[in-house]
Parts: C-alpha cells; sequence; structure tokens
C-alpha cells in the first residue's frame, strides 16, 4: 500500500507520444501563452492607468484580467514543460500547488462574473442612482471577498485532500486535479465528499440566484423602457453574457468527464475539451471586453496610433 507520505509524485498519463509533432504544439501553446499575457496585461495597464476607466464595470473587469493571468501562469507553464518532456511526471507538492490555483482562478471566475452581472443590473435598473449603491468602498469589499473567500473556500478543501493515504499515484489527465486525487486515496473521504459537494452547491446555487435575478430584472427593464436603454443594455451586457455561457459551458463539460467515463471520445478531442476553460476562456475574455467596449477600444486605439483621446 502506497500512503501519502510515500507518494513523492504523479503521473499524468493522458499524454501521449506526438513524435516530432511535440514542437508544433509546443509553438501553439507558447503562441497562446503569449497573446493570453499581453492581452490580458494590456488591458490591465489601460484601466490602472486611465482615470476616466476607475469605474466600478472597469475595476471588475481588471479583476477578471488579473485572475486569467494568474490561472494561465498556474497552467501553461507546466503544459510547456510536458509537452516536450518524454517523461509526463510532477512532484506531490507542484501537483497540489497547481490544484490550489487551477481551483482559487475557477471559483475566482465565477464570483466576479456574478458580481459584474449585479453591476449590471444595478446600471441599467437604477441609473440614477448607481453610483451611490455602488460606491469605490463597495466595489473594494466585492473584489477584496471574491479572492479572499475563494482562496479559504479552497485552502480548506486542500488540507482535507493533502493528508490522505493514497493507494496510487496515476492521474488520468493532462494536469493535477483534485477529485482524480480524492479517488486514489486508500480509505473513507465522505469527509472530502460532502465539503466539496456542499462547497461547490452552495456557491453555484448563491452565484446562479443572483446572476438569474439581475439578467430577469434587466430583461423586464429592457421591455418596458426606450430604444436608448435597450441599446445599453445590449451593449454591456453582451460580452458578460458571452463569457458567462462560454465559462460555464467549459466547466460542465470538465465536471461530465470527471464523474463519467467518456472514453468513448477521441483522446485528443477529450484533452481539448478538459482544457477549454482553462485556456480559452482567458483569451475570450480580453478580446471580447476590448472589442465590445467602445471606452476601452477607443483608448487602446490612441495608444497604438499615439493619438491623445
Amino acid at each position: 500500500m502506497i500512503n501519502s507520505t510515500q507518494v513523492s509524485y504523479f503521473k499524468l498519463v493522458a499524454y501521449f507520444d506526438t513524435g516530432v509533432f511535440k514542437y508544433l504544439y509546443f509553438m501553439i501553446v507558447m503562441s497562446l501563452y503569449m497573446l493570453i499575457v499581453c492581452a490580458n496585461l494590456l488591458l490591465i495597464v489601460v484601466i490602472c492607468m486611465n482615470r476616466s476607466l476607475h469605474e466600478p464595470m472597469y475595476l471588475f473587469l481588471c479583476s477578471l484580467f488579473v485572475n486569467e493571468l494568474y490561472g494561465s501562469t498556474g497552467l501553461f507553464p507546466f503544459l510547456l514543460v510536458q509537452i516536450l518532456s518524454d517523461i509526463h511526471t510532477i512532484s506531490a507538492s507542484l501537483c497540489y500547488l497547481q490544484i490550489f490555483c487551477v481551483y482559487t482562478y475557477v471559483c475566482v471566475e465565477f464570483f466576479n462574473l456574478a458580481v459584474m452581472s449585479y453591476d449590471r443590473y444595478l446600471a441599467i435598473c437604477y441609473p440614477l442612482q448607481y453610483h451611490a449603491r455602488m460606491t469605490s468602498n463597495k466595489v473594494a469589499v466585492l473584489v477584496a471577498s471574491i479572492w479572499l473567500y475563494s482562496v479559504l473556500g479552497i485552502v480548506v478543501m486542500m488540507s482535507l485532500s493533502v493528508p490522505l493515504q493514497l493507494c496510487g499515484n496515476t492521474i488520468q489527465k493532462v494536469y493535477c486535479d483534485n477529485y482524480s486525487i480524492v479517488k486514489l486515496a486508500c480509505f473513507d473521504t465522505t469527509v472530502n465528499n460532502i465539503y466539496g459537494l456542499v462547497f461547490m452547491v452552495t456557491v453555484l446555487f448563491g452565484l446562479i440566484i443572483l446572476i438569474l435575478y439581475s439578467y430577469m430584472r434587466i430583461l423586464k427593464v429592457c421591455y418596458s423602457g426606450s430604444k436608448q436603454t435597450r441599446q445599453k443594455a445590449v451593449s454591456t451586457c453582451t460580452p458578460h453574457l458571452f463569457s458567462l455561457l462560454n465559462f460555464s459551458f467549459g466547466g460542465s463539460f470538465e465536471v461530465v468527464q470527471g464523474r463519467f467515463n467518456m472514453n468513448s471520445l477521441p483522446i485528443m478531442l477529450r484533452i481539448f475539451l478538459s482544457l477549454y476553460w482553462l485556456t480559452c476562456q482567458p483569451l475570450f475574455n480580453p478580446v471580447m471586453y476590448g472589442l465590445k467596449m467602445s471606452k476601452i477600444r477607443n483608448i487602446c486605439r490612441s495608444l497604438a496610433f499615439g493619438k491623445r483621446m
């Protein structure tokens, strides 16, 4: 029997021999990572350096872009090393660190998107009272709460997973996953399963209620409001809705793949879909918001062509 003190590394068996194509995959993933870093970093700098963008919506966006950088850095450098490596293993300490980074990224992302829907609800349904209701102090408290609650929730989860006695060290994925490690446990994992279920249901239920309530109120105002109100709602809510749907699709498939046997699907498709919400979302958000938000688009254009706004 292998216990937790004897497991010094994990084997990631979802990787397969790609031969000379591994250099092509490496260049594709490297290019994607550099694009994500540059796009998110650019928008963070634009928002921080322009006082005209120091509004609640853009500050929440800044938190979102910071989270994209954080999540990408927790995954992409590891993927790049594994693509070039012939032996696909990871030390136990780095594996747990990656789990912490990936899971906090996911929590912060969902919390941030939910708070942004609430912010859009206030802006559209209470335009005259918006700045009184969404003050700079409230924005700071919400952003800090998003990160603090996510970190604390995942710290508790990790404190239950790290001491587990394991009867194996094989993970059926291309990156470390908490559920995969819990399945390797030699003994009862009821506490882990209960905490994971309660944390996920509590977070998802609360955030989904907030999102649905916000958008039902927005739709009500749109149907009864003026054409200008509808146009404002569409222009500000479209990027958020696309981002939310994109993230939800990727997350849903990842949950399904982790709980059910998906071996009937081609391995490349399974790898792509398991990485989708961790790789496409960090690129999708800056592109979508950069193109749809006229203020951000105009400032980026002025920076690119050296014109003053």
